[in-house]
């Protein structure tokens, strides 16, 4: 069988770090206040040098050199971001041509938060049917640019990073397979009210600001990702119990601790890193299991669920053997 299998992983962050009692200075809250309702200390924020693109670059060659291959070698881009560096072309193809890999594929998707989950879905597709043999899956976002710094119960949630995987194609043999097991994605647009950017180029022609309403968003997504995670696992024949790590979107601690709860997994099995990073949208996920894999905690051979929930709504999961 032919399976998508993850052969290196990278990450990036914005030189400037903006913990909860500086922010405080800026905006009228306050580190307890923040910690107690989002588990967030610290965010990255980007300067006006880095870019969605900067950042996914430097995810991206990380990424190449822990798989230990040649840039050229990556005949397929698919980078998530809900913040790209202009309306067109791809901010892929800026990442295509900085990392020295052009004449492959390259491409955006725009999923917001479940952007990498989505991406992965689509490159590791392509890899199974051969129209690509190694794939750089990116998650980057800018998202300090959109925020509206007045509103203090949207603009402490969320922080600017990248992070990135490089998949290969490989024909295997036997029970316990490597790779991309499965992957289950979702879409519901009757809630886009609910977290969505006011502005766009076909509406009022400039970049606007996010607005969300947080209460029903994380009620929807304790159910929604609860779910697509039951379903993944059914559709692999195994159950949480099979599982070594969760490497969530990292959302909100609490939306976090209460999708384990609802799936009786336990919390040490869960990967959170929004405490230093807070919400990164579609860089969350790979910029959570960068970490996971840098520390030592996951490892080849582990069985990892991956699972996302941003506007939209969508949301997916996917289920790999490293």
């Amino acid at each position: 069988m032919r399976r998508s299998i993850l052969i290196g992983t990278g990450s990036a962050l914005p030189e400037r770090a903006l913990g909860n009692e500086e922010l405080a200075k800026q905006v009228d809250t306050s580190d307890e206040w923040i910690v107690e309702r989002t588990g967030i200390r610290n965010r990255h924020v980007a300067d006006s040098h880095e870019t969605t693109a900067s950042l996914a670059s430097d995810a991206g060659r990380k990424a190449i050199e822990a798989a230990g291959i040649e840039a050229g070698s990556i005949d397929l881009i698919v980078l998530a971001t809900a913040t790209p560096n202009q309306t067109f072309p791809a901010t892929a193809t800026i990442v295509q041509d900085e990392l020295g890999c052009n004449g492959g594929i390259a491409f955006d998707v725009a999923a917001v938060c479940s952007g990498f989950l989505y991406a992965l879905g689509v490159a590791d597709s392509m890899l199974r049917t051969g129209m690509a043999t190694r794939a750089l899956v990116i998650g980057a976002e800018t998202f300090s640019r959109i925020l509206d710094w007045e509103d203090r119960a949207t603009c402490v949630l969320f922080g600017d990073g990248a992070g990135a995987v490089v998949l290969e194609a490989r024909e295997q043999d036997g029970d316990e397979q490597r790779g991309i097991l499965t992957t289950r994605l979702h879409a519901d647009g009757a809630h886009n009210q609910l977290l969505f950017v006011d502005g766009g180029p076909s509406t009022t022609g400039t970049v606007g600001k996010l607005r969300m309403k947080g209460r029903e968003v994380f009620r929807h997504a304790v159910v929604n990702l609860s779910d697509v995670l039951k379903e993944v696992l059914d559709e692999a024949g195994l159950s949480t119990d099979d599982i070594d790590w969760l490497v969530p979107h990292q959302a909100n601690a609490r939306i976090l601790e209460a999708t384990a709860r609802k799936l009786n997994l336990p919390p040490e099995k869960v990967v959170m890193t929004v405490d230093r990073h807070a919400n990164t949208s579609a860089a969350s996920v790979p910029l959570a299991l960068d970490v996971a894999v840098k520390d030592g905690r996951i490892r080849e051979g582990d069985l990892v669920m991956l699972e996302a929930m941003g506007g939209g709504f969508a949301w997916g999961a996917s289920l790999i053997r490293i």
